[in-house]
């Protein structure tokens, strides 16, 4: 066939960039709408854009310098911060939200992820969020949602304990990517992990993590859901992660923030008790899981780190792991259809939800090796 011109010349374009060996294209991201926000700084929807009409919808992750005492501090942390998105940009779990790039604009560092499609368990676990729910919904459908995946709890929503299992189980499996290269994600909180549309669940912000071989004198954390060794100055670890963890599975089954609005003092004193304190947090209702339940959250928040499950993997698959459980749940007949109560769930969430988000738990920064009273 007798090629074009413009044919020709299209092909030798082609052949040119293969000659070449890269490409380059400019690019740039609007700020949307603002998704988030927190210590580190903002987090804002945008889209990654390519030709005829392609889009990507992306978050954008701007740190603010506002927490440094000088620029070389801010560059050096983070530089920190990149090489510890780098090695989670290349782990590729589906339950780790995908880390595509960080680039530096006017001295200001950017990181570009994965825009995940659902909402925040701190946006799902608000009074008005189950309120919106119960407006909207059939009464069957209520009625169902009561039943099987999120109730009225203390202060707040409580999950219904097959489902808060379930999305612990994924929590985990994120975790132990993490863990087997030597990150600790450092700031698990509800506002980081995300239930998705389409069923299933996400750790996000990778902001605060720190990797093992490069641990910073000074660790930022969310006070109420720190390990106590973190809170007295100690490294963060993947013990610290599982007690994180354990905390918000208390908070999800309870409907209660054990935790929220207290100092130090106090924080540091209720985590050291929390063992004594376990059974209060159960609702009544939830007896039947007591016995499930009490073990997998002991091994969570123990405050000795020594005492706590060895490995994320451990807390999945172990004889007082969430494994165990689910395997007990289905045997009762309890078992949950975890993706399709999560999809059901997000189904009855006003679509307004997400533009109103609340403001993120506050960090701080806990200074090695000791915090003093």
């Amino acid at each position: 066939m007798k090629q074009s011109n413009d044919a020709l010349r299209l092909l030798g374009a082609y052949d040119s960039l293969l000659g070449r060996g890269r490409m380059e294209w400019s690019a740039s991201r609007d700020f949307e709408r603002q998704i988030g926000a927190g210590g580190q700084g903002a987090v804002f929807l945008s889209h990654r854009s390519g030709s005829a009409g392609f889009q990507l919808p992306v978050a954008l992750k701007l740190f603010s310098p506002e927490p440094y005492e000088s620029r070389d501090a801010y560059r050096r942390e983070m530089q920190r911060i990149t090489g510890v998105a780098s090695t989670v940009a290349h782990i590729q779990h589906d339950n780790l939200v995908d880390v595509h790039n960080v680039w530096e604009v006017d001295g200001i560092s950017l990181m570009e992820m994965e825009w995940v499609d659902g909402y925040d368990l701190r946006c799902l676990l608000t009074p008005d969020s189950l309120q919106q729910i119960q407006q909207r919904a059939t009464r069957r459908r209520w009625t169902r949602l009561n039943e099987h995946i999120v109730t009225a709890g203390g202060t707040q929503p409580r999950v219904k304990p097959a489902l808060a299992i379930a999305i612990i189980r994924a929590c985990l499996a994120g975790l132990s990517a993490l863990h087997r290269n030597g990150i600790v994600h450092n700031d698990l909180k509800p506002s980081n992990i995300m239930l998705k549309r389409s069923g299933s669940v996400k750790l996000i912000d990778i902001g605060s993590a720190l990797s093992l071989d490069d641990v910073p004198e000074e660790i930022p954390c969310t006070p109420e859901y720190a390990a106590p060794e973190v809170l007295e100055g100690e490294s963060a670890s993947p013990q610290t992660d599982l007690a994180s963890l354990g905390y918000i599975l208390l908070e999800v089954l309870s409907g209660t923030h054990p935790f929220g609005g207290m100092r130090y003092a106090r924080l540091l004193t209720a985590k050291k008790g929390i063992l004594d304190e376990l059974p209060r947090y159960l609702p009544p209702e939830e007896f039947a899981y007591s016995d499930l339940l009490i073990p997998l959250l002991r091994r969570l928040v123990n405050p000795d780190p020594s005492c706590r499950f060895s490995t994320a993997d451990e807390a999945r698959l172990s004889e007082e792991g969430v494994l165990a459980i689910e395997q007990e749940l289905v045997k009762s007949d309890l078992s949950s259809t975890y993706e399709k109560d999560i999809r059901d769930w997000m189904l009855e969430v006003d679509a307004d939800t997400s533009q109103s988000l609340p403001q993120d738990e506050m960090e701080t920064t806990i200074p090695r090796p000791a915090l003093e009273s």
